[in-house]
């Protein structure tokens, strides 16, 4: 668990945070002294963290929104004010076939998974470039690169975030904004247990460390890539997946 100073007098938002792998994340960065911007749907749960980060001796706000809705979107934006750190982790996933898939489904998954991270970078990387520095992290996933019979809207929505890391580490690269993305393989969290329930042991059988992930993993990473210490990383997509996309062929 990392417990240095390296983030202190920052400010960063992180999104999807109560919960899972961005409730980690957020975690972790209060450790490490940044001052944490939560975001999430819940008030009680957000609420509930910064009392925990708190309890720590870390400092942390919550602010509720709405990732499908572009307006409440750009108002997370406003309500967070400047940030040096912009961690996307926000994410939802709807593991259908595509013929079961219908328009409105597709288009949430979008809203939240590819254009929420773009309008929170489109407002927020250019107060970052003109202060000389910021780092922008997309909680991606493998699923866009390990296809599988269920989900293609949900690997679309991740394929695209990758190719937004490339487009806007050129972009803002040269003014001092490192834009990198982290993609988990299979994690245990809240989430994928909902979604497998029983079945929720079959995570630890995809790949060739032979578990599932834990969010404090996926936590570490981020916290590495938003930090001094990644400082020469940029454009990067950062596969942590047990060795899942290893089986792949070459």
């Amino acid at each position: 668990m990392s417990t240095s100073t390296a983030l202190q007098g920052s400010t960063a938002l992180v999104t999807g945070a109560t919960s899972g792998i961005g409730k980690a994340v957020a975690q972790n960065l209060a450790r490490q002294g940044a001052k944490v911007v939560l975001h999430g749907r819940d008030q009680a749960r957000g609420e509930a963290l910064v009392k925990e980060i708190a309890a720590e001796g870390g400092a942390a706000r919550f602010v509720a929104a709405d990732l499908t809705d572009s307006a409440d979107t750009l108002r997370l934006v406003s309500e967070a004010g400047d940030v040096d750190i912009l961690v996307n982790s926000a994410g939802l996933y709807e593991f259908t076939p595509t013929a079961a898939t219908d328009a409105a489904s597709f288009d949430r998954q979008i809203a939240v998974n590819t254009r929420a991270p773009f309008l929170l970078v489109g407002a927020l990387a250019p107060g970052m470039a003109e202060r000389g520095q910021g780092s922008i992290v997309i909680v991606g996933s493998s699923g866009a690169r390990m296809p599988a019979p269920v989900g293609a809207a949900y690997g679309a929505s991740k394929a695209g975030a990758e190719i937004l890391t490339r487009y806007w580490a050129t972009e803002f690269g040269a003014s001092g904004v490192r834009v990198n993305t982290v993609s988990p393989g299979p994690v245990h969290t809240e989430g994928t247990k909902a979604m497998l329930g029983e079945h929720i042991a079959v995570l630890d059988k995809t790949n060739a460390r032979g578990r599932a992930g834990d969010p404090t993993e996926i936590a570490e990473i981020v916290s590495f890539l938003v930090s001094p210490a990644s400082s020469y990383v940029n454009g990067a997509v950062l596969f942590a997946d047990g060795g899942e996309l290893s089986a792949l062929p070459a």
